[in-house]
């Protein structure tokens, strides 16, 4: 289990830092559970990969394609859990945003099954990415 969930966090983590996240969906469990923090357009608990794959959509589409997420350090494995240190950053329309967090991921089978995610400046994230 703590093989699988490792991979599972390193692809994860490639396809968040890729260009083109086209392999994220493929990581998702089809019945994912998605924890997105804050008090912004985007946050609350999403659940299935259609839920989550239009939230990233529209985050990418809000932040003109500018949305980035990179590893600041190696995935903690414990059992099904991975945490993941990440900084994440973007811009739109003047507004730049920039900061760390931390992504904690539960494996089931080989794919996501649930996820939360973690600000390191949770107030200035949800100005960044405003009210819907």
């Amino acid at each position: 289990m703590t093989e699988s969930t490792a991979t599972v966090a390193q692809l994860y983590i490639d396809a968040m830092a890729s260009d083109e996240p086209g392999a994220l969906p493929a990581l998702f469990a089809d019945d994912i559970v998605w924890h997105q923090p804050g008090a912004n357009r985007f946050s609350g608990v999403k659940h299935g990969s259609g839920a989550v794959g239009a939230m990233i959509g529209a985050m990418m589409a809000v932040s003109g394609g500018t949305f980035a997420l990179q590893s600041t350090g190696a995935p903690m494995v414990n059992g099904d859990l991975a945490a993941l240190p990440i900084r994440f950053s973007a811009r739109r329309e003047g507004a730049e945003m920039s900061m760390d967090g931390v992504d904690l991921l539960r494996v089931r089978d080989g794919r996501v099954a649930e996820a939360w995610l973690f600000s390191a400046d949770q107030a200035a994230e949800d100005a960044f990415w405003g009210q819907g």
